[in-house]
């Protein structure tokens, strides 16, 4: 993958949609979540044509507290997963990104708490929310376990629009680079359900 990486929310869509695509333009993904389910489940396709699927992300559990989400391949083997961390993602996000084995690999933690405080709590009035993307732009920080930054993740000014740019701040095998990048989607779409 070449980075920066762009991830880009359809708004008017029925279900929640993200395409991401590559410096040049091209596509690396394309997630579409899948409606009315008590477990949370996400289909990641190749391209926005949908008929080469990635792999799967699905909750472990139906309520959303600390609950874990497991990335697996076609092929029915888990690569990975992504942890929040309830009571410590309270005031400020906080997930686990897990390898294939359930053990902690990196962390995903917000750099700028106070900036998506404000995004949702102006969001919600009328006429002022449509311009809350230019003013408050959250970042988050994926660090390894030694605390080494790995890649960080920040939201770009938009009107009408969420879109996200991914920076690489460290080399990562192929395997390890997927597992980053679904756990940074699944937690944008956690992160931006609540506001």
């Amino acid at each position: 993958m070449q980075y920066p990486l762009t991830m880009r929310f359809k708004i008017f869509a029925i279900a929640p949609q993200i395409s991401v695509t590559d410096v040049a333009g091209e596509e690396v993904c394309y997630v579409r979540q899948k409606l009315l389910r008590l477990k949370e489940a996400v289909a990641v396709f190749k391209t926005s044509a949908m008929k080469d699927q990635l792999c799967d992300i699905k909750a472990d559990r139906i309520i959303d507290w600390s609950a874990s989400y497991h990335f697996t391949d076609m092929s029915g083997e888990t690569f990975g997963a992504v942890r929040r961390k309830g009571m410590r993602s309270i005031w400020k996000a906080h997930y686990e990104i897990l390898d294939e084995n359930d053990q902690h690999f990196a962390t995903v933690s917000e750099e700028n708490p106070m900036a998506k405080v404000f995004d949702s709590m102006l969001g919600e009035i009328p006429l002022v929310g449509l311009l809350t993307g230019y003013v408050f732009q959250p970042r988050y920080l994926v660090s390894g376990t030694s605390g080494t930054p790995m890649l960080r993740l920040e939201k770009q000014r938009g009107f009408l629009e969420s879109r996200f740019v991914i920076h690489k701040l460290a080399e990562l095998d192929p395997v390890e680079e997927l597992r980053t990048l679904m756990s940074l989607l699944m937690m944008t779409l956690l992160e931006r359900r609540r506001g």
